[in-house]
Order: structure tokens, then C-alpha cells, then sequence
């Protein structure tokens, strides 16, 4: 299975802007710049992307075990915040935590940590980022 994306970047560094485009059009021509990575533009970012990816897929991974136990999620909710800092080797995504919470009916908070635990650890996103990657997890009554 392969999954296609593209961007486009016009001009320097920090004057320039780019475009970024999804196969399945979700993104079009969608902005980014210098400004929406490195301040506070308008428009998109790779390391924004990234969270979104891995909140998605965490998510996903998650909801495939819970399954596997026999338990369905009325909601799962992640937020996933990535952090990059400027090392000796350049700007590195350091770390991407993942805040889930979720209502399952007949869960108990162990049984909801482990499984969450073994998604963190399990999700394709998780395992592509090479990164330290922390969890708070959380089941709702």
C-alpha cells in the first residue's frame, strides 16, 4: 500500500511559501511558510502534520486492540503534541505525547493503560518517528 503527498516551495527560506497537496485532496495547495513553522503564520507545518498523523493513527491502533478484547469505544480523543528543538545535528523532532481519553463501556482503568501502552508502542507512526514517544492516558466514566 503507498499513499502519495507533494509540496512545492517557491523563493528562500525565510521569504518564501510553499504549498502542500494530499492524493486524496483533503490538503490543497495548502500554505505553508517559514512563519506558520517557525512563528505563528498562517497556514500549515510539517511537525503539525506529524502530530495530526500520529494522533490519527494512535487512534486507530488503539480502537483495533480495544476490539481484539472485546470492548468497543463509544469516543477516543488524542491530541498529539510533537516537539522539535535545534540540536548540534540540526532542528530533531525530540519527543511526540500522545493525550488520550476515552469512554468505553466495561473498561477498567488497567485494562484501558495496557492497551493504550501497547498502541503507543504498536502504531505505525509511533515506530516511524524514531523519537521518545509519552503517553497520559486517560478512561472517562
Amino acid at each position: 500500500m503507498k499513499r502519495k503527498s507533494s509540496a512545492e516551495w517557491n523563493g528562500s527560506l525565510k521569504e518564501g511559501k510553499g504549498n502542500i497537496s494530499t492524493e486524496s485532496g483533503v490538503l490543497a495547495k495548502t500554505q505553508y511558510s517559514f512563519d506558520t513553522r517557525f512563528e505563528q503564520g498562517i497556514g500549515t507545518n510539517p511537525e503539525e502534520l506529524v502530530a495530526a498523523a500520529h494522533a490519527a493513527c494512535f487512534s486507530m491502533q488503539l480502537s483495533a486492540l480495544l476490539g481484539k478484547a472485546g470492548l468497543v469505544p463509544d469516543q477516543i480523543a488524542t491530541n498529539a503534541v510533537v516537539t522539535f528543538e535545534n540540536q548540534k545535528q540540526g532542528w530533531t523532532v525530540t519527543e511526540s505525547h500522545l493525550e488520550v481519553s476515552a469512554t468505553i463501556p466495561g473498561a477498567t482503568q488497567d485494562s484501558f493503560t495496557k492497551l493504550a501502552e501497547d498502541a503507543k508502542s504498536g502504531c505505525l507512526m509511533s515506530r516511524l518517528l524514531n523519537t521518545t514517544v509519552t503517553m497520559e492516558a486517560k478512561l472517562l466514566a
